[in-house]
């Protein structure tokens, strides 16, 4: 019997469905799915309302494959090393490229780390269009007061591939850093991701 790395990307997605729909059968309908979202990479930020969009796919189907891309994104963050420890922004920057190349809406994620620097996590705080995200505090602290980080690096990725920080970006970093203050967690950098580069303000002696 062959393995699960032997199988194709719609044989892998089809075990996901395991039945098919009326219209299709299940490697029909993983062939339907997975060219409406131009392949495996496409599912990776879908919700379910999104998932259910597609024709054959109700709560059920797509609790499947919402379940299977957050355990394989849950297998990934845990070869990450969290014990790292950052001391500047190239450090962040290395590891922020790894998990945000390549996206096609932008994502706002938060880099937490401990009193000795020492990576704690990387969480995703929102996904938007590709005109931008909206960035509450409270999301954005949420995740650093209960894994209960002193330090934070705010990063999100430019779809463009153009790191030049927007006005919006220096408003949104300026309210955050902001928000930090009050509850006793310093923002102390913000990146910005491009393709293969990136724009941290904190080089750049904006913070």
């Amino acid at each position: 019997m062959l393995g699960a790395a032997q199988l194709s990307d719609r044989e892998l997605l089809a075990i996901l469905l395991s039945t098919g729909s009326r219209e299709y059968s299940v490697l029909e309908l993983a062939d339907q799915i997975l060219i409406q979202h131009q392949g495996v990479a496409g599912l990776r930020d879908l919700t379910m309302d999104e998932l259910m969009q597609q024709k054959g796919i109700g709560s059920a189907k797509a609790a499947s494959i919402a379940a299977a891309v957050e355990l394989g994104k849950r297998v990934w963050a845990g070869s990450m090393d969290y014990r790292q420890v950052i001391n500047n922004s190239a450090d962040a920057a290395e590891l922020l490229i790894k998990k945000m190349r390549g996206l096609d809406r932008e994502n706002f994620q938060v880099m937490l780390l401990n009193q000795k620097k020492a990576l704690l996590g990387i969480e995703t705080v929102s996904v938007g269009t590709l005109n931008g995200s909206m960035v509450h505090p409270r999301e954005v602290f949420k995740s650093a007061i209960r894994r209960s980080a002193s330090t934070v690096i705010l990063a999100h990725n430019h779809p463009s591939g153009i790191c030049e920080p927007s006005e919006q970006d220096l408003l949104v970093t300026q309210r955050l850093k902001e928000a930090g203050q009050m509850i006793g967690i310093d923002v102390i950098d913000h990146i910005i991701i491009g393709e293969d580069t990136y724009y941290s303000f904190r080089e750049n002696q904006i913070f």
